[in-house]
């Protein structure tokens, strides 16, 4: 006969596993019972990002985790990759020189116990004796008959059977990870295939402990690593954070301020520039300050002088205005006209006079509370009726409301508030009090078209006019600045908003003494 020999040395893509046909080539077992890819580390989880130093700490450590989690998976890929490449390469030589020796010593066609003592005398000629099988036709041998032939799948039979060169596929049975490869055995002389078939069936157990052995080490070694790293990350967060802090509690006493404060610059680095950029500011922000303090220094005390003296004059300049008043009746239409316009003019410069002193008290901090005990809805229903606005105002104020506060004050407060509702709005205009046993509220609500936005945001400036086209009006324009200025001198404040039913709302709230909330009414 021929002789015979085996195919040529070679492989098949077919790596499935016995269990799961159709699996991804080159997974071991323990791939495919994760469903993960090879030395993929697990997503860390986010931690809480706060401070700086949190920051900074993390991040070292996400770096150092990231590093030695790709380094690690690389290592674990090419040592895994070589340490199998060497076993089934080794297993395949092996296995391809032994059938090359006893194949040409098979009688064809082969009977049953030709082809176990085949399987077996291949079987004993390599190293750990492993399960080998050899076929013809439909005729097998085994060199164990006990042993479970299902490791063999039937996508590696097709390649042996159709390819002239070894095939190999690697599979996983009860969680033991196999190598499996098969060889058609072929004449000598032709390369003719034979119809007998060798396969061999090799345990990876030992190549998958190394594999593991060598992921722990390399695992267990990034431990000190990233402790070593956390370390690092703190002492760098440690130098880093220092002119920071200082930095920061700098710029907080700028806040609180104060001006002087300066911070070291040290080095020449990115925080040592910041430093310098922070003093210089300091000290162009101090400066600007000290023009502008010395800038409203010097206006309020104009104000307050050409206030002041222009008191006596005005005082002069009434007095005559009133005698013309009261005798315009006597003189011709025309200068009586004028008299009284004159006279109407003169009480509105007045008017502006007073609230200008006023404004400059407030400014200079000169301003004083003078406080009564007051029953607030008297001395509200008293402001009212002094200016004749009784009947043109609806009230809800509950008596037994008392608290200390400047009567005179409160009386500016009403006046300005209602008066600009009476005249700036549509009636009815409300006004009510009530009480949470530690403030009283007192609310003015008018019917008109409201405040537009613009308004609100600057209602309470002095001199603020809601229409621009109005440059004459019977106030001052400081109405509502003196309102608020008196509101706050009390402790209280006042708020302006539009009524959700239409309409101007201003809210003025005023501190009640704990020693009068035993005698204020609930609402």
């Amino acid at each position: 006969m021929n002789p015979l020999r085996p195919g040529a040395q070679g492989r098949t893509a077919g790596r499935t596993s016995s269990r799961t046909p159709g699996r991804t080539p080159g997974r071991d077992a323990s791939d495919i019972r994760s469903g993960r890819t090879p030395g993929r580390p697990k997503r860390p989880r986010k931690p809480w990002l706060g401070s700086l130093r949190t920051r900074l700490l993390v991040a070292f450590v996400l770096v150092t985790l990231t590093g030695s989690a790709t380094a690690t998976a690389l290592a674990y890929r090419e040592a895994r990759t070589a340490i199998l490449q060497r076993a089934q390469d080794s297993f395949q030589r092996d296995l391809h020189d032994r059938v090359t020796t006893i194949a040409p010593d098979v009688d064809l066609p082969p009977t049953a116990r030709g082809l176990t003592e085949l399987a077996e005398r291949v079987s004993g000629s390599l190293d750990g004796a492993p399960l080998v099988i050899s076929r013809y036709r439909e005729l097998q041998g085994t060199s164990d008959g006990l042993a479970d032939r299902s490791r063999i799948t039937p996508e590696l039979r097709e390649a042996v059977r159709t390819r002239s060169a070894i095939s190999f596929q690697r599979v996983t049975h009860h969680d033991i990870p196999y190598l499996v490869v098969g060889t058609p055995v072929t004449f000598a002389d032709d390369g003719r295939a034979s119809g007998l078939e060798i396969y061999a069936v090799t345990s990876l157990r030992p190549e998958q402990e190394d594999t593991a052995a060598l992921l722990t080490a390399v695992r267990d070694g990034v431990v000190p690593v990233v402790l070593l790293s956390a370390l690092l990350a703190l002492l760098s967060a440690r130098a880093v954070l220092r002119p920071v802090r200082d930095l920061g509690r700098a710029t907080r006493r700028l806040a609180e301020g104060d001006l002087s404060i300066r911070v070291t610059a040290k080095g020449r680095d990115e925080l040592a520039n910041l430093a310098q950029d922070f003093n210089e500011t300091a000290d162009e922000l101090q400066s600007s300050v000290t023009h502008l303090r010395d800038q409203e220094e010097r206006a309020r005390r104009f104000v307050a002088d050409v206030s002041h003296e222009l008191r006596t004059p005005l005082a002069a300049m009434t007095m005559v205005a009133t005698v013309l008043e009261e005798d315009a009746d006597q003189l011709p239409p025309d200068t009586a006209h004028a008299a009284r316009t004159v006279s109407a003019e003169t009480a509105k410069l007045s008017r502006l006079v007073e609230d200008l002193m006023e404004m400059s008290r407030f400014d200079s901090g000169a301003a004083r509370l003078t406080r009564t005990d007051t029953d607030v809805a008297e001395a509200i229903r008293a402001s009212l009726a002094l200016r004749g606005w009784t009947e043109a105002v609806r009230t809800e104020l509950p008596d037994g409301v008392r608290a200390p506060l400047d009567r005179r004050r409160l009386d500016v407060i009403i006046a300005n508030l209602v008066g600009n509702a009476l005249r700036h709005g549509a009636p009815p205009v409300t006004l009510t009090l009530t009480t949470d046993h530690r403030t009283a509220t007192i609310t003015v609500t008018d019917h008109g078209p409201g405040l537009s936005p613009d308004a609100l945001a600057h209602v309470f400036d002095r001199f603020y006019k809601a229409d621009a086209a109005r440059t004459r009006s019977e106030g001052s324009g400081l109405g509502t600045a003196i309102s608020l200025e008196n509101a706050r001198l009390h402790g209280g404040t006042i708020e302006a908003a539009n009524h959700k039913n239409g309409g101007a709302l201003f809210t003025v709230t005023l501190p009640l003494p704990e020693t009068l909330e035993a005698k204020a009414p609930t609402e």
